[in-house]
């Protein structure tokens, strides 16, 4: 099961939908206006996807135990625990409750496979 919680509306969806096809173009933004240093991120499940675009950091769960991960992060793979996957973005903060899924860092890109 997953529960999104967040603000927002129909402009940040179509920033989202923005910054992901300027990513698939090859046109990736790796740094915002004020010259922040920014990753690509992609959560989604088989049928769905729940977030997809830049952020500052992320910030989930491991058995380890919590994590963040911010650009330059070397490449990593883990299975996440139940917890509350946390994406800080320049529209502020995106929480997405998870039960299990799959994280994968590399090249400035964090892909989550949830529902896995």
């Amino acid at each position: 099961m997953i529960e999104e919680k967040t603000p927002g509306g129909e402009a940040l969806a179509r920033a989202q939908a923005q910054q992901a096809a300027e990513h698939a173009a090859g046109n990736s933004v790796s740094t915002d206006a004020q010259g922040r240093p920014m990753i690509f991120v992609r959560v989604y499940a088989p049928f769905q996807i729940f977030f997809e675009g830049d952020a500052y950091s992320v910030s989930a769960v491991n058995e380890t135990g919590p994590f963040d991960i911010l650009p330059q992060h070397h490449n990593f793979l883990c299975m996440l625990v139940p917890c509350e996957l946390v994406i800080k973005t320049e529209a502020g903060e995106r929480r997405i409750k998870i039960n299990r899924a799959i994280m994968h860092v590399k090249s400035e890109k964090v892909t989550v496979f949830v529902d896995v």
